[in-house]
């Protein structure tokens, strides 16, 4: 698993992504606001998202 330290997406602050590469997923975690998404690496295609505070589209 290889890791990077980003901004969140969300609220900003300090946040990591992590790559499960003998799963293609990419996950993108935050502690300061709970944000959390996880993609196929190789689609994009978002297989969990919680991201408190950002309202789902209709």
């Amino acid at each position: 698993m290889n890791s990077e330290k980003i901004r969140c997406p969300n609220c900003g602050d300090h946040a990591e992504r992590d790559y499960v590469l003998a799963h293609h997923l990419r996950r993108t975690q935050c502690n300061s606001c709970d944000y959390l998404m996880i993609t196929c690496s190789l689609t994009g295609k978002v297989i969990e998202a919680y991201a408190p505070g950002i309202k789902a589209s209709r």
